[in-house]
């Protein structure tokens, strides 16, 4: 067992996923608990979004964080699923080219 690496927000330089129809980036209002989110979308929605099983343990997802949500096929005005988390350096990004009004 060797020791686990801690990455800095700045050393972060994976993938990142961009918005595409079906998806929309929102702003984390409130931590309800037990991986419920309330997330302020682009759309002028508030969904209650819960965070996905992959992402649980690996990303940690907080207030004021930007998100990528995917609304449900049901219920769509109302809930959600946050499948990424951006970091600070890639909000910004995301806010200097137009993808992102919120905040």
């Amino acid at each position: 067992m060797g020791k686990k690496l801690v990455k800095s927000e700045s050393d972060i330089r994976g993938r990142m996923l961009m918005p595409n129809k079906n998806d929309i980036l929102g702003l984390v209002d409130k931590n309800l608990g037990f991986t419920r989110m309330r997330v302020v979308c682009q759309d002028g929605h508030q969904r209650m979004c819960r965070v996905r099983g992959k992402m649980k343990k690996r990303n940690w997802v907080r207030e004021g964080d930007v998100v990528l949500v995917s609304p449900w096929d049901f219920d769509w005005e109302e809930k959600g699923d946050i499948i990424f988390r951006y970091t600070a350096n890639q909000a910004h990004w995301l806010r200097e080219r137009g993808y992102l009004t919120l905040g």
